[in-house]
């Protein structure tokens, strides 16, 4: 699967991923009241206008990325109804073409990591018939269980050819009060660093493994050292624009041929008809304005970035 990330990221020059995250803060008023008039002001109404929102972006911005990354809390909120939104979005975000990252954060002990393992990238055997769930391509996995919450993914990624990103240093503000503590003198995130390097091992594709990192953009020193200690795993770099993350400290996470990275942008596209920079789009245009976004994103990237 990384390889075909790769090749994808190559054929766009866009390391981009856009994160599909719909409050309903985020989408306009005329397509939450036409879901509230067909489903009700209800929770189906509410997924119903979290699918038709992405639906919108998913059509603007298609042809420019190669990836894009729905968090599942953002459906979940929504009960059954928002997570039906959350299957149709990654359906037909795979019918465009695009490689699918179920931002899940799954981990644990390892008869239910193996569930959510199989629940999310792999397949259940129902009688005589498989059957795929959710069917994303990657998905990002907490390690903080230990190896037995993360080997279930590594057996789901080789039987199927799938992709997961550990999570390793991510953006939050907050991550350091455990991430960064010193164990025998190395901080937290550099030992799960070691580990994810170990498990990739056994899951190659030329120079790249599909056992990636997340590794967030608002701490570019990490980032540099992270790209350091792990050469052969692919980073899902979130927290670029509205975290903070600026492209100029994102070029140290790829090499001189554009690899090693994707990175993410929620809100800052998929809200950019809020922002004032692009208001001149109005609400009726929200996907116009985060094609948009897309552009001035990509283009800002590969200001800095070679392919």
């Amino acid at each position: 699967m990384i390889t075909t990330l790769l090749n994808k990221i190559k054929e766009t020059k866009a390391p981009v991923c856009v994160g599909l995250d719909p409050m309903l803060a985020y989408i306009p008023d005329f397509l939450k009241e036409k879901a509230f008039a067909e489903k009700g002001e209800n929770l189906e109404g509410a997924a119903e206008a979290c699918w038709r929102f992405n639906e919108a972006i998913l059509k603007a911005t298609a042809d420019l990325i190669p990836a894009v990354k729905p968090q599942i809390a953002m459906y979940e909120q929504f009960g059954i109804p928002g997570l039906i939104a959350y299957e149709k979005t990654v359906r037909f975000a795979k019918k465009l073409g695009l490689i699918v990252i179920a931002d899940v954060k799954r981990g644990d002990i390892g008869s239910t990591s193996a569930a959510y393992a199989e629940g999310h990238l792999g397949c259940i055997t129902i009688g005589n018939q498989q059957f795929f769930p959710f069917d994303a391509d990657m998905a990002t996995v907490n390690p903080y269980l230990g190896s037995d919450g993360v080997k279930p993914f590594l057996e789901v990624c080789g039987r199927c050819d799938k992709g997961i990103f550990v999570l390793v240093k991510t953006s939050n503000p907050s991550s350091g009060e455990l991430q960064d503590q010193l164990i025998d003198g190395e901080p937290l995130y550099a030992r799960v660093a070691d580990l994810t390097s170990a498990w990739g091992e056994s899951l190659m594709e030329g120079a790249w493994s599909n056992v990636g990192a997340v590794v967030g953009a608002t701490y570019p020193k990490m980032l540099a050292e992270l790209r350091a200690r792990m050469p052969h795993t692919f980073f899902l770099i979130p927290g670029y624009g509205a975290q903070g993350g600026k492209a100029d400290d994102l070029a140290v996470a790829f090499n001189e041929r554009g690899e090693g990275g994707i990175v993410n942008s929620s809100r800052g596209i998929i809200a950019a008809w809020k922002q004032e920079k692009y208001q001149n789009f109005g609400a009726e245009a929200f996907a116009d304005a985060a094609r948009q976004a897309t552009v001035d994103m990509i283009l800002d990237l590969q200001r800095c970035i070679r392919f």
